[in-house]
């Protein structure tokens, strides 16, 4: 069973580190005031670093990453823990 979030706050931001590509890239998630509402982009790493501070962001844990997947599952695929693999091969 998922745990309610906190009330939304417009004032948290959230980050999720995703990969450093080999141009020195950040690729990362960002969301404001609830880690499943999230955008993709990407920032050479002195300006990642900076937007990090800048919006003084909270850096998901695994916990946190694993429960965004989870519930992006039910959305993607129709129910939850469910990938696109399992869904090629059931």
């Amino acid at each position: 069973m998922r745990t309610p979030n906190p009330a939304f706050d417009v004032h948290r931001r959230y980050v999720r580190f995703r990969e450093l590509n080999q141009d020195n890239y950040v690729l990362f998630d960002f969301a404001i005031g609830d880690p499943e509402l999230w955008i993709e982009l990407i920032l050479p790493v002195p300006a990642y670093q900076t937007f990090c501070r800048e919006n003084a962001v909270t850096y998901l844990t695994r916990e946190q990453e694993d429960a965004v997947d989870h519930e992006r599952s039910k959305w993607r695929y129709g129910q939850p823990g469910m990938n696109n693999e399992q869904e090629q091969d059931g």
